[in-house]
């Protein structure tokens, strides 16, 4: 009996055991925390096909339209002008730049008037006895004659034996030999021929000139020229007097130019042309380097989004109903930092900004139309 009685208090012990265990461990147990769902907030943008301008975005370095290099075809000693010879000194048009000593030449071509004048003189005598008819016209000129002038032009031959005349006489010779003398005699005087600075000077005021060696370097600082390079798929949409708006690096100046040049030949190297652009401003700078924007045709039906936007560069998020969808887009025309698409409809709600981790088929929420960027909000799940 007391066998008994020890089993049954054994199985007793055992089960309470077995249940104590099992209260323990369930009470130590942690309860599972609600799952949050992350929903992000996105910024749209509503689609509104448009006819888009396409513009063409490229930059060159600002040139003078006018510009010369002085070289000198006689040789003397460079003399100080009313302005001096430096780079910096503004002339106007006509004005003289540099002169150069011309002294020694000066008094041959007196030398060479005087022959004239005398030759002239001899010829008189005969010219009345064979020629009385003519007579007077070459008096008037002799008459007129002044040696601190420059030749005037000879009187009209009324015959071929007048002609004849005056040219075994040799007239003739010696007025083109004084011609000759007095057209190298402005020689030695370089006017502006536009008015303009002298922006490179290689010789300085009491430097022995030899002929050929050049002087400097003349520009025209009213008018300018910017040379860019236009791909050739663009070559039939530019025309010669388009407008082209220009900015300077930091986008903070602008200008309007026209196309004024463009050089049908085409860069091997880079399948380029040149294209040449007029711009006049006080405040332009021989050397500054200019943006262009050159506008070359318009697309109907597109509309432009930022190029961060584009995925595998043929899709775009769209929101549907909270639901973010991949649309399949045709890109037109890249810009630096935009592209043309077409393929969107009108009405549709467009991601505005990139969401990171996106997918098709993910859960969003469209921020408030003020809210600066797309942010995350949870939910219970």
């Amino acid at each position: 009996m007391r066998r008994y009685i020890s089993i049954i208090l054994g199985i007793i012990l055992i089960a309470s055991a077995i249940m104590g265990y099992k209260k323990l461990v369930s009470s130590k147990q942690d309860k599972k925390p609600a799952v949050k769902k992350i929903v992000k907030l996105v910024q749209t943008q509503e689609v509104k096909n448009t006819s888009i301008p396409l513009v063409i975005t490229t930059s060159g370095t600002l040139k003078a339209k006018d510009k010369i290099d002085l070289f000198t075809e006689v040789q003397g000693i460079l003399l100080k002008g009313s302005k001096d010879f430096k780079a910096g000194t503004y002339f106007s048009k006509g004005e003289t730049i540099l002169r150069i000593n011309s002294e020694e030449f000066s008094a041959n071509l007196r030398s060479q008037k005087s022959n004239f004048y005398s030759v002239l003189t001899a010829m008189m005598p005969d010219l009345q006895l064979d020629f009385p008819e003519v007579y007077p016209k070459w008096q008037s000129y002799l008459t007129n004659f002044d040696m601190q002038k420059g030749l005037a032009k000879l009187p009209e031959t009324s015959s071929d034996k007048e002609k004849y005349f005056i040219t075994g006489r040799k007239v003739l010779s010696t007025y083109y030999s004084v011609k000759n003398a007095e057209a190298r005699l402005s020689k030695y005087i370089i006017r502006a021929p536009f008015s303009g600075v002298l922006s490179e000077v290689m010789v300085n005021s009491g430097a022995l000139i030899r002929p050929g060696q050049k002087l400097g370097t003349f520009v025209n600082t009213s008018v300018y020229e910017l040379e860019v390079n236009i791909n050739t798929q663009y070559s039939e949409l530019l025309q010669k007097g388009k407008k082209v708006k220009l900015q300077n690096l930091e986008l903070t100046k602008e200008w309007t130019g026209i196309v004024s040049r463009i050089n049908p030949i085409v860069d091997v190297s880079t399948q380029t042309l040149k294209v040449y652009i007029t711009l006049k401003d006080k405040m332009l700078k021989e050397g500054m380097y200019l943006q262009a924007s050159l506008p070359i045709k318009s697309i109907s039906e597109a509309f432009e989004v930022s190029r961060k936007l584009l995925v595998d560069d043929t899709k775009l998020f769209i929101v549907n109903d909270s639901i973010l969808n991949l649309q399949t887009i045709s890109p037109v025309f890249f810009n630096e930092k935009t592209v043309v698409v077409k393929g969107l409809e009108n009405g549709q709600k467009l991601v505005k900004e990139p969401v990171p981790g996106a997918y098709e088929g993910m859960v969003v929420k469209k921020a408030p139309s003020n809210s600066p960027k797309g942010g995350e909000r949870k939910t219970p799940e």
